[in-house]
């Protein structure tokens, strides 16, 4: 099955299909590509973090992985301004009065 496009699962930049090899990273961020926090399966709330039943634990969510049910994750990662947002946003919530 040929992989389409996606997002990178850090930073969001767009990547196309041949952004997804095993020891492709991001052209915005560096990080790599091909991982679990990258896959349309991966879900922090489900068994093993990902939806796929058959596809082999990996524990390393954030590394580029050899899953042969990887899909890229359209839409994945956060903007760096709406990081800053939410990191403004916590800071504020528990800063000590």
């Amino acid at each position: 099955m040929a992989n389409k496009g996606g997002n990178c699962w850090n930073c969001g930049a767009e990547l196309t299909a041949l952004d997804y090899g095993r020891s492709d990273t991001c052209r915005k961020c560096g990080r790599d590509t091909k991982t679990c926090k990258g896959c349309e399966h991966f879900d922090p709330m489900a068994n093993n973090q990902c939806h796929e039943n058959q596809a082999e634990r990996v524990l390393e969510k954030e590394r580029s992985n050899f899953c042969d049910y990887f899909r890229p994750r359209a839409g994945s990662g956060a903007s760096a301004a709406s990081r800053d947002a939410m990191k403004s946003a916590a800071e504020a919530l528990f800063k000590k009065k």
